[in-house]
């Protein structure tokens, strides 16, 4: 199964999505004040700045940096091979998917390499969490070589896909480098640096495929850890739900400290 298709069906990302997104944008809570007789007017509140604009006179926040280290139920990069009949192209992409230490699933890269009477590339594609600017596209480097442009393709439910065209060059950087480096921008439009290790890229890339059976036992594992941990969050949530209705602090909340009202 190619990636467009196995990681459209993926849960959402979650995790990175709310590194990237939720908590730049909020706004401050503000303090109740008893009316007094002839309080001076106070100014009217200013109104929210549209998505992805930064606040008036707010300083611009610096880049972001997140590590990632590969899924666990991945031993490595896995290169699969297929080929169209009817065109007569072989199709190979080495792909793997990384989560934070959160430990959610929540972005993917791959590179293609097609190869035909009609057409030979090489595609870097990216799976990246929503809520991120599309029109600044995405940027990636290897270690701190030049930077390379890519484009966003298309969107599901889930996720993004981003991808750029590529030489043999960036291959063969991608294949000796150690951490390939994905920057995107944000809602407020700071940049988001994403580093993702490439130990082990290049003996996938220049290797066999992996045997269906093999990647079909590797789906199906990757399928129960999925919902392994999803059920485990839908547990840990109705129990905090339900502590919470009785007055009983979150698990993991220090003691001695009063439950939110």
């Amino acid at each position: 199964m190619f990636l467009a298709t196995r990681l459209a069906t993926r849960r959402a990302p979650a995790a990175l999505a709310a590194a990237l997104t939720v908590g730049l944008c909020a706004a401050p809570a503000l303090a109740q004040t008893p009316p007094r007789q002839n309080r001076p007017a106070q100014p009217a509140p200013q109104q929210p700045p549209p998505p992805g604009q930064p606040a008036p006179g707010a300083q611009a926040a610096g880049p972001q940096v997140i590590a990632v280290k590969p899924e666990p139920s991945q031993n490595d990069w896995t290169k699969v091979c297929g080929k169209d009949q009817n065109s007569a192209t072989e199709i190979c992409y080495t792909t793997r998917d990384f989560i934070p230490e959160q430990g959610q699933p929540i972005f993917a890269v791959a590179v293609y390499d097609v190869k035909g009477p009609q057409q030979t590339q090489k595609v870097v594609r990216f799976l990246l969490p929503l809520g991120l600017l599309l029109k600044p596209g995405v940027r990636f480097t290897v270690d701190q070589g030049q930077p390379t442009p890519g484009s966003y393709a298309v969107c599901f439910p889930n996720g993004c896909f981003a991808e750029s065209p590529v030489k043999d060059d960036v291959v063969n950087n991608l294949k000796k480098g150690t951490t390939l480096n994905v920057s995107v921008q944000n809602q407020v439009a700071r940049e988001v640096t994403v580093q993702i290790p490439l130990a082990g890229f290049g003996k996938a890339f220049d290797g066999p495929p992996i045997d269906p059976k093999v990647l079909q036992d590797q789906q199906k594992k990757l399928q129960e850890e999925l919902e392994k941990r999803s059920d485990e969050l839908r547990k840990r949530l109705e129990s905090n739900a339900a502590g919470a209705a009785a007055g009983v602090p979150p698990a993991g909340t220090p003691a001695g400290t009063p439950p939110k009202p």
